[in-house]
Formats: C-alpha cells, sequence, structure tokens
C-alpha cells in the first residue's frame, strides 16, 4: 500500500472514523457564492462571526493559502430511537441527538489530532485540523469529497448515514488524489421543507437561521420572538425536525461510538426537574456536554418557553419559581410561561404583584405585552 490516500483511509477507519474522502482544495466553488448571498441578506442573525469572517470563509485557501487537499471525515452518531417521538411528550424535554451524549468536538478532536500526529511522522507534509471550530465550510467539502451532497435542508445527507454525521477536516499541503463529488439524491422529496415548524428554508437549498428553532435555542441570546415560542413545542436545545425525516436515514446505522449515545440523565428528562437548575447543577449536568456553552440562563430560559407550551397546569408551581429567578432573561420567560398555563385572574394578580418590585424593564416589558395578548 504505496498510495498515501490509501494509507490515511486505513488509518482513519483504524481510529475509528466511517467516512473518509479527499477534496482538491485549488478549485474555485459555487459554496463562495450561496455564503456571501446568505450573509448579504442578514439570515445569519446574530452570529456576527460569520460576517466577519467572511473573507476568510469564503474558500479553504483563504484561510490557508499554502493547503493542497481537504482530507474530510465522518463520525456516525445515528441515534437508537425515533427523535421525533419525543414530541408528543410534551412534559419532558426534546434534545437534538447531537447533544444528548457527549460533547462531539472533543471525541472527534482527539481522533484527528492522533490520525494527523501519524501523518506528519509517516507522510510528512503540512497540516491542520479542524472540528467546527474554525471559519471553515465543512459541508460543501464534504460533498466535494463524496461523504454525501447538501440537501434541500442545506445539511449534508449521506447515502449510506442518512442525516447522521460528525465531520471532522484536515487541511494538508499533501497533494492527493480527490474523490468524486456526490451527487444530489433529493429528487422531488420535500419532506426537510415541509416539516419545518417555522418555515425557516425561503426556497429549497436556502436556509434562513433567524427562523431556524436550532439558531433561536442555541445562538440568540436575548428572548426568544413571540412568534417563534409556540412553535418550540417541547424543543429546549436544536431541533432534529428535517433531519429525522430524511428519507434516507433508512440506510443509517446506530452509532458504534458511546460517547455519541444519548445520557440516562438525557433522556425525555422533565421540564420541571430542569427548569429547577441553578448555575452548579447546570454545569455539574452538562460536564462534557455541548450544551453547557449557552449557560444555565439560556437554558432555562429555553426549557421555560418548554413548560408554556405543555398545557400542564401542574407545572405552574415550576413557573412561580421562576418569576423571582436572578436573571431578567429567566424571569421574562417564566411570565410568558405563567400567560400560557395560567387564568387570566391568576396572571393579573401576579403581575400586579411584580409591579411594585419588578425593576428590569424587559421584563416588565414581557408583563405588559402578555397582559394584553
Amino acid at each position: 500500500m504505496n498510495d498515501p490516500k490509501s494509507k490515511i483511509r486505513a488509518k482513519a477507519l483504524e481510529l475509528g472514523f466511517e467516512a473518509f474522502g479527499v477534496a482538491s482544495v485549488e478549485d474555485p466553488w459555487p459554496a463562495e457564492a450561496r455564503l456571501r448571498e446568505f450573509v448579504a441578506l442578514d439570515r445569519h442573525g446574530t452570529m456576527d462571526w460569520m460576517a466577519e469572517t467572511l473573507e476568510r470563509r469564503v474558500h479553504p485557501r483563504a484561510m490557508w493559502p499554502g493547503a493542497r487537499s481537504a482530507i474530510m471525515l465522518g463520525a456516525n452518531y445515528g441515534p437508537d430511537r425515533d427523535p421525533l417521538a419525543i414530541l408528543e411528550h410534551r412534559s419532558k424535554a426534546a434534545i437534538s441527538v447531537y447533544a444528548a451524549g457527549d460533547d462531539y468536538h472533543d471525541v472527534v478532536k482527539k481522533r484527528l489530532k492522533a490520525l494527523a500526529q501519524w501523518m506528519v511522522r509517516d507522510l510528512g507534509g503540512e497540516l491542520k485540523v479542524f472540528v467546527d471550530t474554525a471559519p471553515l465550510m465543512e459541508k460543501p467539502l464534504a460533498g466535494k469529497a463524496g461523504l454525501g451532497w447538501q440537501g434541500k435542508h442545506t445539511n449534508l445527507v449521506s447515502r449510506d448515514f442518512g442525516s447522521w454525521l460528525f465531520l471532522g477536516s484536515i487541511l494538508t499541503t499533501l497533494p492527493l488524489e480527490p474523490d468524486v463529488a456526490e451527487v444530489d439524491h433529493c429528487g422531488s422529496c420535500r419532506a426537510c421543507l415541509d416539516i419545518c415548524p417555522t418555515a425557516a428554508f425561503p426556497a429549497p437549498y436556502q436556509l434562513d437561521a433567524r427562523r431556524c428553532i436550532s439558531y433561536q435555542t442555541i445562538e440568540h441570546r436575548g428572548p426568544i420572538p413571540t412568534e417563534f415560542r409556540t412553535h418550540l413545542g417541547n424543543r429546549i436545545y436544536g431541533c432534529d425536525d428535517c433531519l429525522a425525516v430524511c428519507p434516507w436515514n433508512k440506510f443509517a446505522e446506530v452509532a458504534q461510538e458511546a460517547a455519541f449515545h444519548a445520557r440516562e440523565t438525557l433522556q425525555a428528562p422533565s421540564l420541571a426537574t430542569l427548569a429547577e437548575l441553578d448555575d452548579t447543577a447546570f454545569r455539574a449536568l452538562f460536564r462534557k456536554s455541548p450544551i453547557k456553552r449557552i449557560g444555565r440562563d439560556r437554558f432555562v430560559r429555553n426549557v421555560l418557553y418548554a413548560v408554556g407550551n405543555s398545557g400542564d397546569p401542574a407545572l405552574l408551581a415550576t413557573v412561580h419559581a421562576r418569576l423571582a429567578d436572578p436573571s431578567p432573561i429567566v424571569r421574562a420567560a417564566a411570565v410568558w410561561a405563567l400567560a400560557q398555563l395560567s387564568t387570566g385572574d391568576e396572571f393579573a394578580r401576579r403581575r400586579d404583584g411584580a409591579a411594585g418590585s419588578e425593576t428590569d424593564p424587559g421584563v416588565m416589558a414581557e408583563w405588559r405585552c402578555e397582559a394584553v395578548a
């Protein structure tokens, strides 16, 4: 086996990667135009880093001029249950499949570093490794490398693993033989577009992140806009609807990596329990979890919107406790949840009690908004 690409592939599979491909980074590509349009239309919302790093992001060589090849690797995180089933249990929390286990960044980066060290020692050349942490458009590169194609929901779809691939990348100065790019196999299907609760797709292959539940529950820092709150349902971190409904998932396999399996504590946890978390308990529960990065306040904000959508008056005690929360964003979400679950008289009584003590203008605005809703 003298071909360096074959050697790298064999080593990658040995390290636990299930998908492997190589793309040249020396050619122009249409992903640049799509990204520029996305940012120009402000569809990135408050993700300012996308605009700030735009010129480095539009092409791999804009970030590293010396790169010649991109080694694209995929780690299967296929779930062992239907991700949409939890949506029927409205007093339980729905957490995106990718976030229910350990942080994939840590797992994938460890494998990438091992592969990179081996490459430098055995093959030479310079390289850089990436796991969704740099201005590198990994999904278009994965398509060029033959791992899959970007579906109408803009996410990567694999013929072998469906929707469930974590991506890792190695840019290298080695001139490796590129693989054949995967072609689009979506056909006339529009299941991913039609299931989206918030109509986040202006057209096939276009996403407006500002309308996406994953963006709102993870990236957005303030109160979630009123127009989206009821559409959240019980989704408290991310949304899998467009991924889970894809027909190509019939070929998906359950993840072999134990770290990608949902933790027992995150398999349909109760909203009431999650709403009680203080910062210390939040950090303990989500240690080594990607959920930890949004912080306790944003997380409990999301939980309270789900509580408001639960239709369960038994959760009113949970809401009442959060009306006095130290965080204004949590108190504001509690006001909204109270308005959804309580009678008009009870809401008015709580509102009048808050009027004399509440000083945060955002929370007071929430009380006034719900009072006239």
